[in-house]
Order: structure tokens, then sequence, then C-alpha cells
């Protein structure tokens, strides 16, 4: 059975960072394609990041570019989010998604597979 958990939420200060884990499983190839989506109270859910984690190509949301790195383990079927000089507008829950092949869409319709989120709170 193919899932994904993500881990490692918190509440952090503004500036603050923190690291995101998404283990994958029920894979039995590098042929997927993780991806990082938000969703803030009252908002939509937006996309974040995105790997493939058979060539480790990476694709990012304007709005953490500079400040979010996208990383994957291959040997642990894991990818991180590490998150740098985090803002309050960055406070939202965040959910790990997969998805089978190779290409790096941004579309939430595109992704098969969903944990259950963890919660990100940047607050002082």
């Amino acid at each position: 059975q193919l899932q994904v958990v993500e881990s490692g939420g918190g509440l952090v200060q503004p500036g603050g960072s923190l690291r995101l884990s998404c283990v994958a499983s029920g894979f039995t190839s590098d042929a997927y394609v993780i991806g990082w989506f938000r969703q803030a109270p009252g908002k939509e859910r937006e996309g974040v990041s995105y790997i493939s984690a058979s060539d480790g190509s990476t694709r990012y949301a304007d709005s953490v570019k500079g400040r979010f790195a996208i990383s994957r383990d291959n040997a642990k079927r894991t990818v991180y989010l590490q998150m740098i000089s985090l803002k309050p507008e960055d406070t939202a829950v965040y959910y790990c998604a997969a998805r089978r092949g190779f290409r790096l869409p941004t579309r939430i319709s595109e992704y098969e597979y969903w944990g259950q989120g963890t919660q990100v709170t940047v607050s002082s």
C-alpha cells in the first residue's frame, strides 16, 4: 500500500527554521514525485515545493524561493523540506503528497497519495 507520512512541524519564532520530513512507503522504484503543499486558515491549499525521486530535479513556489530547500534520501524513502527565515505568513498545515512518474506538476489534483498534515506555526 502506497502512503506518505509527514512530520516535523511545530511552533517557531519569526526568522527561525524548521525541517519537515516525508516518508514514502510502498514505492518499489524511484519513479515517483513528492510535493509539499500547505493550507493556511481560510485559504486554499497551495503548492510549495516538489522533487523527483529519480533525478532530484526540484521546483519551488515564488513565495518560498531562497528560503525553503527540498531534498531527498532515496535509501530512506524520505524527502525533507528545510525552511529558514520563516515568516508569520508561512503558518499553515503542511502536507506531503506523492504521485507516480517523473514530471513535477503543481496542480493538487495530480497528486494521488496524501499525508495527514503537520502544523507549522510561526509566531513570537
